[in-house]
């Protein structure tokens, strides 16, 4: 990561030593978002239209995951040759199913049903932009090791 690299979407998470996701919650009905939210509350039995940002845990639970065996379409700009990469739909303790590409040097054989993540922040691939995404750790509670 560069000192001059920027989020890739502004106000959705942090660049700081431990980032994190930012969400909104309704002051109405406690309901938390991600992306933030503004206007109305997307809760169906909510009325809200108030929202104070909500700092995201940086640790979850794998919900689900994938690879992604084939390019994506533009505007998604990749590795010549396409080198194939992992998602995760991560259960956040806020009661949140978050995507995320998983970390630069994991794939789906690092990861499993349950198992413990961590946000990490890293350039994208053709750009100085940051994004978000999901390292695993040990049953231990420490980083994966590669």
């Amino acid at each position: 990561m560069t000192d001059t690299a920027t989020p890739a979407i502004e106000g959705w998470f942090t660049t700081g030593p431990e980032p994190t996701l930012l969400g909104s919650r309704c002051t109405a009905c406690g309901t938390v978002f991600f992306p933030p939210t503004s206007g109305f509350c997307r809760n169906p039995a909510c009325a809200g239209e108030e929202f104070e940002e909500n700092t995201l845990s940086r640790r979850g639970t794998v919900w689900s995951y994938t690879d992604a065996q084939y390019q994506p379409p533009p505007p998604y700009q990749a590795p010549d040759p396409f080198v194939p990469f992992a998602l995760a739909a991560v259960e956040l303790p806020e009661g949140l199913v978050v995507l995320g590409q998983v970390a630069e040097g994991y794939g789906v054989a690092d990861l499993h049903v349950g198992g413990e993540v961590e946000l990490v922040v890293e350039t994208e691939y053709a750009s100085e932009q940051l994004t978000w995404r999901w390292k695993p750790v040990t049953e231990l509670g420490e980083e994966a090791d590669q």
